[in-house]
């Protein structure tokens, strides 16, 4: 790749995040599936890919020419740096790690993991949401963190954190009950993020549903594309 073009280039991952809103159906199940089993997908032609899927070949090929590629082999050849790229991180990663007997093999195994999730992140984190997240939050007039049950621990750090630097934070964990009573007063200068995972929060949701009609900006922190508040 020149460097004009290395200008203008997008990855695969910030050009589904983009377009996803957009999407048919059945190219929301191929992004999905693109997200989720990248190392699997980047050996699969086109046939293969919809096989897998649940759709036609000619489907996955509009949806590469969709997404701005020439065609499917460059969506695929995305996938193959994305995968060098990844392996290359990961490989240098684990050489750090000094061979260990069987007594701390469960240790070293949940590092191994949490360099496997690291990694994941990176892949599929845009620069440009997290930079207008920052300007967000300098800009609010005041900040609403919510995160219940699974996401609670989340919640209070990220609270925590950001009130030892902005003074107008809130942190809400707890409480279903009166949740939209102690947002009754938002508005457009607030900003409103919801962090929820798998088994998704249904409370959390018709929160952020609630500060979207009210006309407060939200965020969300959460596991992938297809979630509901990233569906928001």
């Amino acid at each position: 790749m020149n460097p004009e073009k290395e200008k203008d280039y997008v990855d695969l991952t910030s050009r589904i995040k983009e377009n996803f809103k957009k999407f048919s159906e059945s190219q929301k199940l191929i992004a999905t599936y693109l997200l989720k089993h990248s190392d699997k997908a980047t050996f699969f032609t086109a046939a293969n890919l919809g096989k897998v899927v649940g759709v036609s070949e000619s489907t996955v090929v509009r949806f590469a020419d969709f997404l701005g590629y020439e065609g499917y082999p460059a969506l695929q050849k995305d996938l193959q740096n994305r995968i060098k790229n990844k392996l290359n991180t990961v490989s240098r990663l684990k050489k750090s790690i000094k061979t260990a007997n069987s007594g701390e093999s469960i240790l070293y195994e949940v590092f191994r993991n949490d360099i496997n999730n690291i990694q994941k992140t990176m892949d599929n984190i845009s620069q440009e949401s997290f930079n207008r997240l920052v300007e967000e939050m300098l800009n609010a007039e005041h900040i609403y963190i919510i995160g219940l049950r699974t996401a609670t621990s989340l919640a209070y750090f990220m609270g925590y954190t950001l009130h030892l630097i902005l003074k107008n934070v809130t942190t809400i964990t707890f409480g279903v009950s009166d949740l939209f009573e102690r947002l009754i007063n938002i508005n457009e200068k607030d900003l409103i993020i919801g962090i929820t995972f798998p088994r998704y929060t249904l409370q959390t949701v018709r929160i952020m549903e609630y500060a979207k009609k009210k006309g407060a900006k939200t965020a969300a922190i959460t596991d992938n594309i297809m979630s509901p508040l990233a569906q928001l």
